[in-house]
């Protein structure tokens, strides 16, 4: 598959390897091995992968299609948080990829759980059996995945019908003025950038993010998010869209490090934390509740914050 980009002036001096790797959601690596081998042209030459763009290149990928393949496993560390015969609960790290794709064919959670579960619901298969929802790869947290299809089924309507409820922790950028508030406001793919999605896609869908201050610290706010819909990437579209966007976030936010008079935080990732997850179980019938802890690093920003209020 052939891809073309038009570097914008917001995007100049960005390394090519790093700006195709936002752009295709292929990883650093992989992206590099497509340059290296020419896949990856600059004004129809050949650069580096640490080419600084400029605004204005044209810059083309080319992708070699590949074929479906079966789910390899792989004995991979995983934070299973429950799990019984119908559905495994997982707190996904920051950094893994949810199911394998172009550039990313190994060391994913289903690759994980491929190795660690006997079953998975074949829908979904090869590559994504018993997913019912996802997280970014740079977002941490809860995932619920499903191991029979009745389980599938049901866990894929109680998302429909808004029964799960999903709250995250974030940091984002600024003081917010409100103690709690609701952002009503349909996001869609972008067509300028179809890595992105926006609030003023030509195609949109509502999409409905509650949250509520929990603590501010006067460059950052923390906050609990619970999202009423699951678009794509919709907590980091919409603080982006109210100007609070979750730091770390290179893609909406580009803030990858906070600097103040008491010193400077630098963020790996974006700050976004799926901290629990409460469900039916298809089965049972029981109303089961799944939390994950804050993660160690941001458990660090959050402490660095607060160090400056003292």
């Amino acid at each position: 598959m052939a891809y073309k980009y038009i570097v914008s002036t917001d995007e100049m001096n960005e390394r090519l390897d790093n700006f195709l790797r936002i752009k295709s959601d292929i990883t650093r690596s992989g992206i590099q091995r497509l340059i290296k081998s020419g896949l990856a042209m600059v004004n129809g030459g050949v650069e580096k992968p640490s080419y600084k763009i400029k605004a204005g290149d044209i810059i083309e990928l080319i992708v070699p299609d590949e074929p479906d393949t079966i789910l390899i496993a792989e004995d991979i560390p995983l934070d299973i948080i429950w799990e019984d015969d119908h559905m495994v609960v997982v707190n996904k790290p920051s950094g893994m990829v949810v199911y394998p794709a172009v550039g990313n064919r190994s060391g994913t959670l289903m690759n994980a759980l491929a190795f660690r579960c006997r079953k998975l619901s074949p829908v979904g298969a090869p590559l994504r059996p018993g997913i019912v929802h996802r997280l970014d790869k740079d977002t941490s947290g809860l995932m619920v995945i499903a191991k029979d299809n009745i389980t599938h089924y049901d866990l894929v309507d109680q998302f429909r019908e808004r029964e799960i409820s999903k709250q995250y922790i974030a940091i984002v950028f600024g003081n917010l003025k409100a103690d709690k508030g609701e952002i009503n406001k349909a996001i869609g793919r972008s067509w300028s950038n179809r890595k992105k999605m926006s609030t003023k896609a030509r195609s949109s869908k509502e999409a409905i993010t509650q949250y509520e201050i929990i603590e501010r610290f006067g460059y950052a706010t923390l906050v609990r998010v619970r999202i009423l819909t699951g678009r794509t990437h919709q907590i980091r579209v919409h603080f982006a869209y109210i100007g609070h966007s979750v730091m770390g976030d290179s893609l909406y936010g580009k803030k990858m490090k906070l600097e103040t008079e008491q010193g400077i935080i630098k963020f790996d990732r974006q700050m976004l934390h799926a901290f629990s997850l409460k469900l039916k179980h298809p089965v049972t019938g029981d109303i089961q509740e799944f939390t994950a802890p804050v993660p160690e690093d941001m458990q660090e920003a959050i402490d660095r914050l607060k160090s400056f209020l003292v």
